[in-house]
């Protein structure tokens, strides 16, 4: 949701040297909000639990990881995902660069970094052997175990970046409360993987004799469960509070053996609170429905019956080592001006998601929302799939669909702030301000108008891991990428403030502890119960650790987003391109934590909103609604925004992290921005605001205009799709080997390896340069693999594709071997060797 500075790593022209303290990013950055300027310490009490103290369905066993006993659970349950016999990933250098980012850091027994158990209530020798048996007979009889690794030391970040030692107050003081709140949760609440089936104790749940609904409300005086069921009648089945502030209620079976609450009929608890009677929506609720012409939405009893229930036929893909993301919501995904269906979605857009290239399906708005227009940040029912698009099964088919694909499905979820609605939201839910969130100004974000969570508070910690939980279990995700983590991470929000990459800005008093707590805690549980899952966090400060395990001391993100390059392009798009330094192109794609991957992006969903513009549209401007047909005559401006678009993409994927992202339609250069359906709105300031007469016309993908082989936008179509195979065939954005070996100023090229490849970017306005000598690592004979000027991806032809390019021992730019290329201007060509 946001925009992000330039943060540092590593320096040279081989990305080589020892881990180096951030540089500063650039001073001013496009904000989605303001400051939140207020100062908290967190409320020492906060994370002690405090609530219903349910049976466990996990047992706990002793482990020995890195040569350490500790405590962890296994899960009764059914599980999906297989506990790896090796535990460790080495890390892989090439000759001339320092080592490359693998898929883990490696974590092994009996050397420096030993993950050690920081249970105080060891087991004895005698359940060690017990838990050890039960998993040699659970492996036996072929169930898959699935664990959540113990607290590590928490030490070996230290060992990664130096620099943080002077930071080891803080950083131990993070990791001493993570490591509390894990004993807590297994002391209190038989381990994480019970803790975080909080889905299965709270909201509606159906056994054998009938139905019991819990609710988490200590601030209401009475509660009564309410519905077409008992025809809304608040003294039919009034509920019950104990200690902890937990209402429940239980319905048994019709005297015919039926479900007292039927399947699809609304219901609600009307509560007695501090703020009046109220009508609310479940907490837990897991559909909602917004029925015509109504404002508020209703909850409904989800329960379909076992022959309408979708059976999911695909296994979940395997986590692809590259990552490449196509960015989409499923409402707009439509060419036509409507609300797009889950159906459509499944049977026309993941197709083509897979002709283009792409592995991964990234999701937006799927936690139901009330307000369209909020592209689903604003949750209101945060366990019901969003029922604009269609049903829960239909979601589930659209997610096998794209398993049978070989797609992973990613969820954009929103744990960062919910929204402020009192009707049908969390705000207010049981007449109190200090429910789910921090009370006070603290607890509302007031330039994204929504509230903000106490990451300290038990009930909301189960909430949340139960959330991430449930999406993964029952709609069987393969993965998320957390909204808007920088607005948990600080208490100011991370809004009109400059990220200069001093970690005094990281490690102090307006960093929220518990948030931070809370995000490794997720981490633990998601990859814990499924090793094949994604964690990508949308954080804009560049927070060091960000993205390395929890049990070394990181947060334990799989991927941090690396924002602070789409803000570059738009940077440089409002200078002549004479000016264009590829020095500070080259740094800001490689400017980034070592060892902390990213997913990068040229534009995302960010850039295509009304009041910004996507790449093709700063390039192109107006005249992309007139001379996009080959059969006119093209301009400057369209010659020079199709050869730029193509570029910036590919040295974007090249050189900007190990996965990449595009927002659907921007893989062809989509002309018009996004404009959801609003009517007209005056602003507090008294500012009128003039809406779009509610129209659909800006709010969906052209996709026609991609595939018509007529336009010019079919040409940048199909380079995307060859730029996206490429990466399959050659793995070049998580290559061991990568060296950039010429920046030149003057010439304006920029030259780089990444694996086998060599990429050869011109962008100088008019030169083009014949004999143009580029260095390698591998002698040989070298061919053309991928070509933006090609004829077919809307170029000039000047590369002649059959020509052979050998190698001579001519040291050239520091490379050992050299071979020579025509360059035409605004040109980018791959070249492979071919022995």
């Amino acid at each position: 949701m946001m925009a992000s500075p330039a943060f540092a790593v590593v320096s040279g022209a081989g990305l080589g040297g020892a881990p180096a303290p951030p540089r500063s990013g650039a001073a001013d950055r496009r904000r989605r909000g303001l400051q939140l300027p207020l100062l908290f310490g967190r409320d020492k009490g906060s994370c002690f639990p405090h609530a219903i103290r349910v049976a466990s369905s996990g047992r706990r066993v002793v482990m020995r990881v890195g040569g350490v006993s500790g405590e962890v659970t296994i899960p009764d349950g059914k599980s999906d995902g297989m506990l790896s016999s090796d535990g460790s990933a080495q890390f892989q250098s090439d000759d001339l660069e320092v080592p490359s980012i693998d898929d883990e850091l490696s974590i092994e027994g009996g050397n420096e970094g030993n993950i050690e158990s920081s249970e105080t209530d060891q087991g004895t020798e005698e359940s060690n052997v017990e838990g050890m048996n039960k998993m040699a007979k659970e492996s036996a009889a072929g169930e898959k175990l699935r664990v959540i690794p113990p607290p590590g030391n928490g030490e070996q970040i230290y060992e990664i970046d130096p620099t943080l030692k002077a930071y080891k107050y803080h950083l131990e003081y993070r990791y001493s409360l993570y490591r509390r709140v894990r004993s807590d949760i297994d002391q209190h609440e038989g381990g994480m993987d019970a803790f975080s089936r909080g889905y299965e104790n709270f909201g509606f749940n159906r056994s054998a004799e009938g139905i019991t609904y819990r609710e988490w409300a200590p601030g209401a005086l009475s509660a009564a469960l309410v519905g077409d069921f008992n025809n809304w009648d608040p003294n039919a089945d009034r509920m019950s509070k104990n200690d902890f502030g937990i209402w429940e209620i239980f319905l048994p079976n019709n005297a015919d053996g039926s479900t007292p609450i039927p399947h699809g009929s609304r219901v609600k608890v009307r509560m007695d609170t501090p703020s009046g009677i109220k009508d609310s929506i479940p907490a837990w609720i897991k559909y909602s429905v917004q029925a015509p012409g109504d404002i508020p939405y209703n909850g409904i009893y989800y329960d379909p019956p076992e022959d309408e229930k979708y059976v999911f036929k695909h296994p979940q893909p395997k986590r692809p080592k590259s990552l490449r993301i196509y960015e989409t919501h499923v409402g707009m995904s439509s060419p036509e001006p409507k609300i797009n269906t889950y159906a459509n979605f499944r049977d026309e857009v993941l197709p083509r998601i897979k002709k283009l290239g792409y592995n991964a399906v990234q999701i937006m708005a799927i936690q139901e929302h009330s307000y369209y227009g909020s592209f689903g940040y604003h949750v209101t029912n945060f366990f019901a799939p969003s029922s604009r698009f269609g049903t829960p099964e239909d979601l589930k088919s659209l997610i096998d669909r794209a398993h049978e694909l070989g797609l992973v499905v990613l969820m954009d979820v929103v744990h960062s702030h919910a929204s402020s609605n009192t009707l049908d939201g969390l705000n207010g839910f049981d007449g109190t301000d200090t429910h789910y969130f921090h009370g006070g100004a603290r607890g509302h974000h007031w330039m994204w108008d929504s509230r903000v969570f106490n990451y300290g508070n038990w009930e909301v910690i189960r909430y949340l891991l139960s959330n991430a939980r449930w999406w993964l279990e029952e709609y069987k995700f393969d993965g998320f990428r957390f909204d808007g983590v920088t607005s948990m991470m600080y208490t100011h929000h991370g809004l009109q403030v400059t990220f200069s990459g001093d970690y005094n800005e990281y490690f102090g008093f307006n960093t929220d502890v518990d948030a931070v707590v809370y995000l490794m805690l997720v981490n633990d549980l998601i990859h814990g119960l499924y090793p094949e899952a994604i964690t990508i966090g949308e954080d804009v400060s560049g927070m060091p650790t960000f993205a390395l395990p929890v049990q070394v001391g990181g947060v334990g993100f799989d991927y941090r987003l690396h924002m602070a390059v789409a803000d570059k392009w738009i940077e440089l798009f409002k200078r002549s391109d004479e000016s264009w330094q590829m020095g500070d192109i080259v740094h800001t794609l490689t400017n980034r934590r070592w060892l902390e991957k990213c997913v990068t992006y040229a534009e995302s969903h960010d850039q295509a909103l009304v009041g910004d513009k996507t790449i093709a549209f700063w390039l192109m401007d107006k005249d992309m609604y007139d001379f996009m047909a080959l059969d006119r005559p093209s301009t400057p401006n369209i010659d020079r925004g199709i050869a730029l678009h193509k570029m910036i993409r590919l040295i974007t994927m090249g050189l900007g992290g190990e996965g990449y992202l595009n927002f659907m339609g921007n893989e062809f250069g989509h002309p018009e921005w996004i404009d959801f359906p609003r009517g007209p709105q005056v602003l507090p300031s008294g500012k009128f605001i003039p809406g779009n007469n509610n129209s659909y016309d800006k709010c969906r993908r052209r996709f026609d205009l991609g595939d018509a082989e007529f336009l010019r936008y079919h040409g940048m179509q199909l380079f995307d799709e060859a730029m996206q195979h490429l990466e399959e065939k050659y793995g070049y954005m998580t290559s061991g080997h990568q060296y950039i070996s010429r920046k030149h100023e003057e010439d304006k090229v920029i030259v780089f390896e990444k694996g086998e490849l060599v990429f050869v970017f011109n962008f100088h306005c008019s030169n083009s340069y014949f004999d143009y000598r580029v260095g390698c690592l591998k002698p040989g004979k070298y061919k053309v693999v991928l070509d933006s000027d090609a004829g077919v991806f809307g170029g000039f032809g000047r590369i002649h594709h059959t020509a052979d390019h050998f190698t001579s021992d001519c040291q050239h730019d520091n490379r050992p071997h050299s071979f020579s290329v025509y360059t035409p201007s605004r040109t980018c060509v791959v070249y492979a060797p071919m022995n």
